[in-house]
């Protein structure tokens, strides 16, 4: 069998505001070395990791769009049972501002007195990007987006990593020691013989790292298109078919052939959709109105695991 893909995308869930039989409320992970970040945590979450097969002691950080309670009602929850295990690995909660009064004030809530400790990192609209969260390999970017309440959007991005070494060149160029050679890649010059042997020599162009854009709930818009820009994957809200336009302007979503549009003008690699409306119930008109824009799309599918 070959080896499981190093960053993993699973939704968990893709309905809007109203779950159905097969739809639960917001809630999407990505998986990475055996760790998580959570976008959005509504109702039921922690019963979906359980299907998932994933464990809540693996999540690092958890990102809310908005406070709407679809998409963050799971949240109080989840910080319970953290706290009744006694974790006591940090855990980071971004999201809009108020949202660390909603958790700290929720009756059955004490993290004074929990071993949990959390870190509320707040977002504000009048602050156009920041990086919220960041380790020395990805990092996390938020950018407020067009809802009918405050939202954010989200792009996780995989840090450059260095090219790759022509081993051969170095070796014509005098460079044998394996030490020598760690220095190159990580940027420093050398001297070999008398010589300075430096990277742009022996080392090629640096390799991107991935990326991931979180996009809902919103209307099309700017900032949705900068998050998304050059993405691997991106996840869009596509709330409504055209049939339905007038009630997503109305309630501040995006229909199927809009997230299309945003992922085509951004120029991402692939698209996924979600935050189906409960009208929905068959997907099939939304996937044919996104993929007349934007071919590369998928319809998101609850608990599958899709590779970055």
């Amino acid at each position: 069998m070959g080896q499981m893909p190093e960053t993993t995308i699973i939704p968990l869930g893709t309905a809007s505001a109203i779950p159905t039989r097969e739809r639960h409320p917001s809630a999407t992970a990505l998986l990475r070395k055996g760790r998580v970040l959570l976008f959005d945590c509504g109702e039921g979450t922690q019963l979906r990791f359980l299907q998932a097969g994933l464990k809540i002691t693996r999540i690092d950080a958890v990102f809310i769009t908005h406070l709407h309670g679809d998409h963050y009602f799971g949240l109080p929850g989840l910080v319970s049972t953290l706290s009744m295990i006694n974790r006591a690995d940090p855990l980071t909660i971004v999201g809009p501002a108020g949202i660390a009064e909603a958790i700290a004030t929720m009756p059955g809530i004490n993290l004074d007195r929990s071993t949990l400790p959390v870190e509320f990192i707040e977002l504000h609209e009048t602050v156009d990007r920041q990086v919220v969260y960041e380790t020395d390999e990805v990092f996390v970017e938020a950018r407020p987006i067009e809802h009918r309440t405050f939202a954010a959007g989200y792009r996780f991005v995989e840090r450059s990593k260095p090219g790759h070494l022509d081993v051969e060149r170095a070796r014509e160029l005098g460079v044998t020691d394996y030490e020598d050679y760690r220095a190159l890649k990580s940027g420093r010059s050398i001297q070999v013989d008398g010589q300075t042997v430096t990277p742009h020599m022996v080392v090629g162009p640096d390799r991107p790292g991935r990326s991931f854009a979180y996009i809902t709930d919103t209307r099309p818009c700017e900032n949705g298109r900068i998050l998304a820009r050059s993405a691997d994957l991106v996840y869009h809200e596509a709330t409504f078919t055209d049939e339905h336009a007038d009630n997503a302007v109305r309630t501040g979503h995006s229909t199927a052939r809009e997230a299309a549009e945003v992922a085509l003008h951004a120029e991402a690699k692939r698209l996924l959709i979600g935050h189906f409306s409960a009208r929905h119930a068959d997907p099939s008109l939304l996937f044919e109105e996104a993929t007349d824009v934007f071919k590369n799309t998928e319809v998101a599918e609850e608990l599958k695991r899709y590779s970055l």
